[in-house]
């Protein structure tokens, strides 16, 4: 594998910023000063230091991303844009989104390369919780809440519980699910006859969306951040 991307890989920078580092003489590999990025090297027993800190080689990656609207939650598509399309790193990983975004809701979405790690995260059994920040087209009832908790009746049946946290603005509110029905959130609104005008997911279990990433923007998630998800 070529070293920059070795460590664009494991997350030390961008190809751009990786090829600075070699150029300014700052990464080794096998104890050698290295500045050409097409250096080959052994990713699982080479050693490869950046600024005298020993990079290891991870094979799976766990990206968090701000999903923008007008993308889907897809590997690949003829007609759509998909996350996949946003992310200039890794693309020789066989990335795809954890779960789906629908394509005009935004929020925290996560891209990886270990089905595990998707499983764990998607498996109804796990009754991982989703977070959404809502914008509704009428003001919540008080009523709602209520209406959210005892269980939304859809076509498939009754939805397990869900909360419902209506803002200072009424029209705007949190809503925490553990399923992942079809269009859910979407359809949930529209059974207590009012709809969604804006949608953002904000939280998966107890990992919150970085308030720093801009839409379209994505970076690779900490040790802390995947104890977070059960996964360390």
């Amino acid at each position: 594998m070529r070293i920059d991307k070795f460590l664009a890989q494991m997350g030390v920078g961008t190809r751009t910023e990786v090829k600075a580092l070699l150029k300014k003489g700052r990464v080794l590999h096998n104890g050698v000063k290295i500045k050409s990025a097409k250096t080959q090297i052994d990713s699982e027993h080479d050693v490869v230091e950046v600024d005298g800190q020993f990079i290891a080689y991870e094979p799976f990656v766990y990206l968090m991303m701000n999903k923008p609207q007008n993308f889907i939650s897809a590997t690949v598509d003829d007609q759509h844009q998909t996350v996949i399309d946003l992310i200039e790193d890794y693309q020789h990983l066989d990335l795809f989104p954890v779960g789906r975004l629908d394509k005009d809701t935004e929020g925290l979405l996560l891209i990886t390369n270990d089905g595990q790690f998707n499983h764990e995260l998607m498996s109804p059994n796990k009754h991982v919780s989703k977070t959404y920040w809502v914008k509704a087209k009428y003001a919540l009832k008080a009523s709602d809440p209520k209406r959210f908790e005892e269980g939304i009746t859809l076509k498939e049946g009754q939805l397990q519980p869900a909360h419902l946290e209506i803002l200072d603005e009424p029209t705007t509110a949190f809503v925490t699910i553990q399923e992942g029905k079809y269009h859910q959130v979407k359809r949930m609104f529209h059974a207590i006859d009012n709809d969604v005008v804006a949608l953002k997911r904000m939280s998966i279990g107890a990992l919150t969306l970085d308030s720093s990433l801009q839409p379209g923007a994505y970076r690779p998630l900490t040790e802390d951040e995947l104890k977070l998800l059960n996964y360390r």
